[in-house]
């Protein structure tokens, strides 16, 4: 490995975190700014020009909060559990591929850390499998009933949902014949997998949305039944990482999904404009961004029981036999 390379991942790696984490942040003033329209409402505009210093503020009161650990509390995995459900979101981008591959002075370079690897959707379902454990933690370690069944449910919820998304995935690695993100998103250059794949687009969709906790299914911090669920204990920098958790993922599973389904950066005019690609992606990410604010505005909270059995006896069957009438016309098709 040459200084060269290393400095290039260095550079890729906090170019990464840092999307992530500005987007968190606009993110929350972006949601609250849409729910406030939607609402008939002007929403935050007082913290800077226009309310776009809303999420520094936010921020330094963070910051500034005492932080408490109950007295029962584990306290050593009480701190951890936040660290563990943060990670993921920052780390899931890496197979990520932000564009088409750019030449500067004579030497080609890949907009993506490790998009090119040829195990990036394993990847995918590792690393996004991780989050679930923080919760978890969170909830048990806080020695709190209401956080526990937090926890629980989110566990259960995660499951239950994980294996419909997994089965889901398969469609465009089989229309791609590689488990490949950069593969897929090339492979989709004439057509997007929305198009061939409308079944699997939706049950992914609704799948990463349940695996994020955001409404109408978000059972693990339900607040009316369990007043903020796996986080009640929590304050401070430590309430702040859970909650750069959940938009970081809804950062993220948006990417994944634009990338699986929607083309990735792949648009008219870029093999004459490579510059392009990244507007491209993130024009679609903000999409589906939009997307999942509004089905929080829109929707009420899914009962529990009817959460579980749409997962196990709707959304796995439809899942499965996505698989199998994508198999089989491969097959028929001759690939």
């Amino acid at each position: 490995m040459t200084l060269a390379l290393l400095l290039e991942w260095a550079i890729k790696s906090i170019l990464i975190i840092l999307i992530v984490l500005t987007g968190f942040a606009y993110l929350t003033l972006f949601e609250r700014r849409v729910l406030a329209r939607m609402q008939m409402r002007i929403g935050p505009n007082r913290a800077g020009p226009w309310g776009l210093l809303q999420p520094v503020a936010d921020g330094i009161k963070l910051i500034f909060k005492e932080e408490l650990i109950p007295a029962k509390a584990d306290r050593i995995l009480f701190i951890l559990a936040p660290v563990i459900t943060v990670v993921p979101a920052l780390i899931i981008l890496a197979v990520v591929p932000f564009g088409p591959n750019l030449t500067l002075f004579g030497v080609e370079y890949s907009l993506g850390l490790a998009s090119n690897i040829n195990v990036g959707v394993l990847y995918i379902l590792a690393v996004a499998s991780i989050a679930v454990y923080g919760i978890v933690i969170a909830g048990w370690a806080s020695a709190n009933k209401y956080a526990l069944m937090g926890g629980i449910r989110s566990s259960a919820q995660m499951v239950s949902y994980e294996l419909a998304l997994g089965l889901s995935i398969i469609g465009p690695i089989l229309l791609a014949n590689s488990m490949s993100i950069d593969a897929i998103v090339v492979a989709q250059r004439d057509l997007w997998y929305i198009v061939l794949q409308p079944i699997g687009f939706v049950v992914f969709l609704i799948a990463v949305i349940a695996e994020v906790n955001r409404a109408p299914f978000d059972m693990p911090e339900a607040e009316q039944e369990l007043t903020a669920g796996y986080h009640a204990e929590y304050s401070g920098m430590k309430f702040a990482l859970f909650f750069m958790a959940e938009y970081g993922k809804m950062i993220a599973v948006s990417f994944i999904a634009v990338t699986l389904y929607l083309g990735g950066y792949q648009g008219p005019f870029l093999e004459a404009a490579p510059w392009l690609g990244p507007i491209y992606l993130f024009v679609k990410v903000l999409f589906l961004l939009f997307f999942m604010v509004w089905l929080r505005a829109t929707l009420p909270r899914f009962r529990y029981d009817r959460l579980m059995a749409f997962g196990w006896k709707i959304l796995l069957p439809l899942a499965l036999v996505n698989v199998m009438v994508t198999a089989v016309l491969i097959v028929v098709l001759g690939g």
